[in-house]
């Protein structure tokens, strides 16, 4: 065996996915208001990556012995690297943010200061901080509080130094909270000789600073932007007394009072300045402090306004239509006949909530049962089913409350739902419900049918659109059967099922892909075809980790694309020659699970909700399905083979986690969406004449 490290650390792999989204933003064949967006994306994972990573690595700190065989090192160690990663990073990313910007100028698009800012738009500034913005401003003078306020993750703070030139030593220090929530964080300027101008709601406050503060004596003021990160863990109590709603509604409401896990600060802040609110908000060196740019909170940019350029952004994508399912009075009647398999957003998620509002009104349909992770804001999902348990129908909502970031919008939406007579069931004690199903139920003469959906996704229509995932529609017994099953256990807790069919977790999913491991390995052995094409978002479970590796040695060959988290290394002499790991980072977020297996050339194919987690194998509830038509496996096979054989958007995955882009033949650029969404309409096109 190699002496070489077997195992990636989980938090230095991430960072390297981040990375990967990084370079999105600094490539120049990506249209420029997408780049400001990838810069949002890479910033609003950071923001998450410290809310939880790094806060659970503080919290492990004080079980430093423990958590060194949790986690493999010590958490300070780890911390250590994470902080020297994430100042690389940061210079990295205010590099690109303003190349972007001598790149959009050319293009006739300012993002311009308050320095900046001419007559005609300083009077527009002037009027709009009177009009509007000045209402949502609350200034803390600081040095006239006792109490220093309690900052708020998710917001950005202009931390504000008054004075007066002609008084030496007379300053004052001040407080913004910069209205992000209520306002929009860029202020489209009037177009000035067709020249567009933007600029940021924190610099239009700046411009006006003398007006928020005119009852002062001062005379001077400036302006940096800081901003912290809170640990976002959920303490949940014990508290018998309380529902489970109730402890995650107080758990949120707490959530903005977490420890403190980073500071952000403009590096050209005055050190005076900053020294007082690191020593106000009881910060040392084990805290991460950052020193950044000018701005922060770049999630916002993943809103960035559309500007009527179409050279600026992505050219939309029209999802493919499915003839069977369109020309039909009744997609019910037409998965009676056969299984689809829906790749959204190549597909349309719109299928799926036709196949919902059908349901809701057919004299027919008995029951509807559906579980909840994550939904739209205005769900048409959600309205669906309030309209199926008014038209009389027996509807069961499985909402996972503990859907991070999504617990409020979960917990509103149940109380909707509740409301609407629709029996709402908060899953199984300890376990976090992150399978994916929909079950119909209909009486069709003396008969009574099941149509499942399971999907590698939510059941959300606005991510549908940014995430490729995958439904399969089936009315297939071997299938619905089991998935009724699930929809039991998760309504009754205590009575069990054994599937045949299903890998659920944390039932039989783990002993069962290791099954389907170890025949790849006894066949390789004996000198079979041995294999396995696997697409995943994350893989970090040791144990599953060292059965790959084991497979590996014993002759299996493994192709697998991991999108972000991979602590597998690839390619090492006597543990992982036979494995190959790549990464697709593009417009879309791969999302979809699919794991193939040769089984001696007769394939068994899976789509799944669960990476090769522990937490998705041991502590959620998840259902990976197999796949049985004979198309639908050549469509899934097709998917996996896209992603290996990118040379424009793969990243090798391997020991340096140096992200180099896979490049085989660049005068064959194969890029793997792109040529996805060309094969779906042309399938489209064929389908069409047939008909």
């Amino acid at each position: 065996m190699s002496k070489k490290k077997e195992l990636v650390n989980r938090e230095l792999s991430w960072l390297s996915f981040n990375d990967r989204v990084l370079q999105e933003a600094a490539d120049e064949s990506v249209p420029l208001v997408e780049r400001l967006k990838f810069l949002g994306i890479f910033s609003n994972n950071m923001d998450e990556f410290f809310r939880i990573r790094v806060a659970t690595l503080r919290r492990l700190m004080d079980f430093e012995k423990g958590a060194k065989k949790l986690i493999g090192d010590k958490p300070r160690k780890i911390l250590e690297k994470i902080q020297q990663y994430v100042l690389c990073e940061q210079n990295k990313f205010d590099s690109i943010y303003e190349k972007i910007l001598k790149k959009l100028a050319k293009e006739n698009v300012n993002i311009i200061n308050e320095k900046e800012l001419c007559p005609a738009h300083a009077t527009y500034i002037r009027n709009l901080y009177k009009e509007e913005i000045s209402t949502l401003l609350s200034p803390i003078m600081l040095n006239s509080i006792s109490k220093f306020p309690e900052l708020t993750d998710r917001s950005i703070y202009l931390a504000v130094k008054l004075t007066k030139k002609s008084i030496l030593g007379k300053q004052e220090y001040a407080l913004i909270e910069v209205p992000t929530f209520q306002f929009s964080r860029f202020i489209v300027l009037p177009e000035i000789d067709s020249k567009k101008s933007i600029i940021l709601l924190e610099d239009a406050i700046r411009f006006c600073l003398d007006e928020v503060f005119s009852i002062f004596p001062f005379d001077s003021f400036e302006a940096w932007i800081i901003k912290i990160t809170r640990d976002a863990e959920l303490d949940v109590d014990n508290d018998i007394s309380e529902s489970l709603l109730e402890k995650i509604s107080k758990g949120v409401k707490n959530r903005h009072k977490g420890e403190p896990v980073r500071f952000v600060y403009d590096s050209k802040i005055a050190p005076d300045l900053l020294k007082y609110f690191i020593k106000k908000l009881d910060l040392d060196n084990e805290d991460t402090l950052i020193p950044g740019g000018r701005y922060h909170n770049f999630k916002d940019f993943m809103n960035f306004p559309k500007l009527g350029n179409p050279k600026l952004v992505y050219e939309p994508l029209i999802p493919a239509r499915i003839p069977e399912l369109e020309n039909t009075k009744s997609i019910i009647s037409v998965i009676a006949k056969k299984d689809f398999l829906l790749h959204h957003p190549y597909h349309s998620f719109a299928y799926y909530i036709k196949m919902l509002r059908e349901a809701a009104i057919d004299p027919n349909v008995e029951s509807i049962k559906i579980t909840i992770y994550r939904v739209a804001a205005e769900s048409k999902v959600v309205h669906a089913l309030i309209n199926a348990a008014l038209n009389g129908k027996k509807v069961t909502a499985v909402v996972e409350l503990r859907a991070r970031f999504d617990e409020k919008s979960n917990i509103n939406w149940s109380r909707q739902m509740e409301e609407a007579g629709i029996n709402v069931i908060f899953g199984v004690p300890g376990l976090k419900v992150h399978g994916k199903l929909t079950l119909v139920t209909r009486t069709e003469g003396k008969k009574v049918i099941n149509y499942a959906v399971v999907s590698t996704g939510n059941f959300h229509e606005g991510n549908a659109n940014l995430y490729t995932d995958i439904n399969l529609f089936t009315a297939d017994k071997r299938i619905t059967s089991e998935v009724e099953k699930v929809f039991t256990f998760l309504e009754f807790n205590y009575r069990t099922f054994s599937y045949k069919h299903l890998l659920v977790s944390p039932t039989n999913m783990r002993r069962k892909l290791y099954a389907l491991i170890d025949k790849e390995i006894e066949n390789a052995k004996k000198k079979l075809p041995a294999y396995m094409l696997c697409k995943i978002n994350n893989l970090v479970d040791e144990e599953m980790i060292h059965k790959l590796y084991q497979a590996s040695n014993a002759g299996v060959k493994i192709k697998l694309v991991a999108r972000g988290i991979c602590s597998l290394v690839p390619e090492i002499t006597g543990q992982s020659e036979n494995i190959e790991v790549v990464s697709v980072i593009d417009r879309l977020l791969e999302h979809s699970r699919i794991f193939i297996f040769c089984n001696n050339g007769d394939e068994r194919y899976f789509i799944s909700s669960a990476d090769w987690m522990t937490r998705n194998l041991d502590y959620r509830i998840e259902v990976a399905t197999p796949v049985y038509d004979d198309n639908n496996k050549k469509e899934l096979k097709r998917i996996v083979e896209a992603a290996l054989n990118d040379n424009v958007k793969a990243r090798i995955i391997n020991q340096k986690q140096d992200n180099t882009f896979k490049t085989t033949n660049p005068k064959k650029p194969y890029r793997s969406q792109m040529e996805l969404f060309n094969y779906y309409l042309s399938m489209e096109n064929k389908k069409n004449e047939r008909l």
